[in-house]
């Protein structure tokens, strides 16, 4: 059930941080005049908590299978 946790985890990483994309780009200025995502910062500031959160997770569940190990 970890594995399948930890599987689901590195592939929502690696999505976003592939799709992030560079502060002066076109994605930007759709976000600010579609208003999609809120503000861009605000929205900004939660992809990057919730990318720490899922690093986080990735790390502990990491050491866990290696301690299991």
């Amino acid at each position: 059930m970890f594995k399948f946790i930890w599987l689901i985890v590195s592939i929502v990483l690696i999505v976003l941080i592939v799709t992030r994309t560079p502060k002066n780009s076109g994605l930007e200025s759709f976000a600010t005049k579609s208003n999609l995502l809120g503000s861009p910062n605000s929205a900004e500031k939660i992809l990057n908590q919730f990318t720490w959160f899922l690093i986080a997770s990735y790390f502990i569940l990491g050491i866990s299978f290696n301690f299991s190990n």
